[in-house]
């Protein structure tokens, strides 16, 4: 048995992945919404909403990027710190390996990478609640589950 069927919640096709917020958290990125594994973060990273995740995509469960390579998949990652809570919905893209063992990449867009684990997001790091950015700027604890349908 692999990392990946050990690390998971579920067989619910769920994965959680914990983080913090960091005083450079903007979230201005228009086409982008990051949570990286690095525990710091610089004012350029406009994207990036958590660092020091305890996960990243290389320990998805198999069956969870199996599901999330299907491009009629429906991903959506739930976005919790505090009272704050904010969902964001995309879809899977056959191109997706989940192969990043530093960060997770949610895009607007189409583009693939080895960090991406959603294209065609209905939100980026700009459309993030302002009071959830602002939490996560104060460094709160970030809780994002990611299903798959």
């Amino acid at each position: 048995m692999s990392d990946r069927d050990t690390t998971h919640d579920s067989a619910s096709g769920s994965e959680t992945v914990r983080g913090r917020g960091h005083e450079h958290v903007t979230a201005e990125h228009a086409s982008t919404l990051e949570v990286t594994s690095d525990d710091w973060l610089t004012p350029a990273g406009d994207c990036i909403v958590a660092v020091e995740a305890d996960r990243v995509p290389a320990d998805f469960k198999d069956a969870f990027v199996t599901a999330c390579r299907e491009s009629t998949a429906t991903i959506t990652a739930t976005f919790v710190a505090g009272d704050h809570k904010q969902t964001v919905t995309g879809h899977g893209h056959p191109d997706l390996t989940f192969e990043s063992d530093r960060s997770m990449v949610l895009r607007t867009s189409e583009y693939v990478d080895d960090r991406t684990v959603m294209v065609g997001a209905d939100t980026a790091a700009e459309g993030i609640d302002r009071a959830l950015v602002r939490a996560l700027a104060s460094g709160a604890e970030l809780r994002v589950t990611f299903e798959v349908e």
